[in-house]
């Protein structure tokens, strides 16, 4: 059965999705998930959130789903704690080093990958299975056929965006908002700029995401769940979306006219797209919530009224009652779901007048007014000549109904062990060595390799073009795989890093934890890149374990955080050049010149990468070779990232930073490294 996920932003929300047919829930605890701007719940407040839905017959997934700092985990091991012993039934984790603590302090919890952790490949499903993940949330941006082919494959279950906003960069790759205005995504705190023109225009704005049409075929594909997006909208949004989806699942069936333009006057802008599932990318995805759009306050309305009443959702149970002489009444109850009870009660006395029927004692017993349970069948066995009390009768059912609350509110028996720190490490003393990555091979030259940089970073398909062995005396090659892929270009990158060590690479750059699995078997040095989200010392341990022997940690951390990462692996920061703000899966019209121009004329270079998709990178460039601070923080290497610049200046610029040359580019920028993100 296909499991229907509701988003559950407030109390109110989460009531409004489980009265409204919702299977599951998912919700934040303060500020430790993806959606800090939400009501959110605090950690008091889990027990009855999930003994609410439990009763109900629905789970509750904790989103534990952002990055955090080595001074924030420990609270976030108290807060998994507290969700172990509430009997949250999953929590979703997107930072490596969540996902380290979760495994050691509540061991026995189930956990799910969040889209956060941009799992889009089989090899990338395969590594969160072998990793202990129980469930992975997809990519959105991957097509029908992606998904049917992970399904057949897949040894964990799989959970689908169905209906909601879609952020133009894949989830867990956006930095735009933390570089731009310090509120970081991948901290749960997004100002959403794609939202806002460039070039005149809106070409980062994607229509909500709406795949009502293809229930029955998620379905039959073996799709585990399918999710709604929505912990920042109206409860009566979640109410009305919720319902709609539930019968659809229900009823296994396409929506009706009716049923889609109530989505639409839900909330849309402009409309909805179902591109990325159908693969017809373009412009028809994009649009804009129009300046008059209303919410539809009169159905609204009636929907609040039904849901607060809290009687749409009742668990149907079955009785079965003993009614006899000379020993207590017996009254059985079952649910659906397997649970029993069977209670005693008061011994019937003998009739004076008239004798209790069968059928009185049905009607008694089915009187479940104030309960979340209806009865759905009642039998009863009356002896002859006997009489029974209505308060008797009641008192049975209370008592049957009571513990039949009890076991299915029950918190199943699961470990919780005490957080330990990760343990001191001394950091290196010398400075750190300088690394480039290029985009192109035409940045390479001989002038580049002659100031000898430790590591040359290049796109793997790049590196095809290069007579190597030339430049090996002076440097070494790391293949950067492609951030984004599909799992039908697995085999061919298969076969490129196969082939890499025998023309020179000595290395592989590890982006996604596809590229885990997709490496494992070269004869190469694994070196974590920038985009795996290194945000504490948890997560370079776990990446240590996973078999790299260096990481890049995340641009999102201020100098003092970086200084005091426990170094399990050696580390490497950028201290040059521009930072990538998202990888996107639509091409972006970036006009003639290649420059999306804001509202205040920053101009963001968008550049082709592999796959035909488009990289956004920052306007200005980072440089940070005058304030040397970078060179005790204990870095092992510190990264000139190139993107636009030439041959000659990427030969230029690493020549002054080798020699301590001052080279500050016309317009620059210190990045996130003094004032970190939010």
């Amino acid at each position: 059965m296909t499991e229907l996920l509701a988003p559950a932003g407030s109390r109110e929300a989460m009531v409004a999705a489980i009265q409204n047919g919702a299977d599951a829930v998912y919700l934040g605890v303060d500020d430790f998930n993806a959606r800090r701007g939400a009501r959110n719940f605090s950690p008091d407040a889990l027990h009855d959130v999930v003994a609410y839905c439990h009763l109900r017959g629905a789970k509750v997934y904790l989103t534990l789903n952002t990055l955090i700092t080595d001074r924030e985990l420990h609270a976030l091991a108290s807060t998994a704690r507290v969700a172990n012993e509430a009997g949250v039934d999953a929590i979703l984790v997107q930072d490596w080093g969540v996902l380290d603590t979760l495994r050691r302090v509540v061991p026995d919890m189930p956990l799910h990958a969040s889209t956060q952790m941009t799992v889009h490949t089989l090899t990338g499903v395969r590594e969160a299975a072998k990793l202990g993940l129980s469930r992975v949330v997809l990519a959105r941006e991957l097509s029908r056929s992606d998904i049917a082919e992970l399904c057949r494959e897949s040894p964990i279950e799989l959970e689908v965006f169905v209906h909601g906003a879609l952020c133009m960069c894949y989830s867990g790759q956006c930095s735009m908002s933390a570089v731009i205005g310090q509120r970081s995504g991948n901290r749960g705190l997004c100002a959403q700029p794609c939202r806002l023109p460039y070039n005149g225009a809106n070409p980062l704005s994607l229509k909500d995401n709406n795949l009502s049409d293809y229930i029955p075929e998620l379905e039959q594909m073996g799709v585990a769940c399918l999710k709604l997006e929505g912990r920042m909208k109206r409860p009566e949004y979640v109410a009305a979306v919720t319902g709609i989806y539930a019968r659809l699942l229900r009823e296994h069936r396409r929506p009706t006219e009716e049923e889609r333009a109530a989505l639409v006057s839900a909330f849309s802008r402009d409309g909805f797209t179902d591109g990325y599932y159908t693969g017809k990318t373009g412009a028809e995805m994009f649009g804009v919530r129009p300046a008059n759009a209303r919410w539809p306050e009169e159905w609204f309305a009636q929907l609040r009224a039904e849901y607060e009443r809290e009687n749409q959702r009742t668990i149907g149970v079955r009785l079965a009652a003993k009614i006899a002489a000379g020993q207590p009444m017996t009254l059985l109850a079952a649910d659906d779901d397997g649970h029993m009870v069977s209670v005693n009660g008061a011994e019937p006395e003998p009739a004076r007048t008239r004798s209790v029927t069968a059928e009185e004692a049905e009607q008694r017993l089915g009187k479940t007014g104030g309960t979340v349970f209806r009865v759905e069948e009642c039998r009863v066995q009356v002896g002859d000549g006997l009489s029974v009390t209505a308060a008797a009768l009641n008192a049975l059912r209370r008592e049957a109904l009571s513990q039949l609350e009890a076991q299915r509110t029950a918190v199943p028996p699961r470990r919780t062990e005490p957080y330990t720190a990760p343990v001191q490490q001394e950091n290196p003393f010398a400075p750190p060595c300088f690394t480039v990555s290029l985009m192109s091979a035409s940045q390479l030259s001989d002038a580049l390799v002659d100031q000898r940089p430790e590591m040359i970073y290049l796109p793997i398909e790049e590196l095809s073009q290069i007579d190597l062995w030339r430049y090996l005396d002076r440097t070494r090659f790391c293949a950067l795989l492609p951030r984004i892929y599909r799992t039908r270009d697995e085999g061919m990158l298969r076969g490129m890093l196969l082939e890499a060590p025998r023309r020179g690479v000595s290395a592989v750059g590890i982006g996604n934890i596809g590229h885990i699995a997709l490496a494992a078997d070269c004869e190469m040095e694994k070196r974590g890149d920038i985009s795996l989200n290194v945000f504490n010392s948890a997560a370079i341990r776990t990446l240590r374990d996973a078999g790299l022997s260096t990481v890049a940690v995340s641009f999102e951390l201020r100098r003092e955080q970086v200084r005091d990462l426990q170094k399990y692996l050696p580390c490497e920061a950028v201290i040059y050049g521009r930072l990538p703000l998202m990888i996107t899966e639509n091409t972006i019209d970036a006009g003639e010149e290649g420059v999306l121009t804001d509202r205040r004329g920053e101009r963001f270079p968008v550049l082709p990468v592999s796959g035909g998709r488009s990289e956004v990178e920052n306007g200005k460039v980072l440089y940070l070779l005058d304030r040397g601070d970078w060179r005790d923080i204990g870095l092992s290497y510190a990264r000139l990232r190139f993107t636009t610049e030439t041959a000659e200046q990427c030969a230029e610029i690493l020549q002054a930073h080798v020699n301590g040359t001052e080279c500050p580019p016309a317009e620059l920028t210190r990045g996130l490294f003094y004032r970190g993100v939010e």
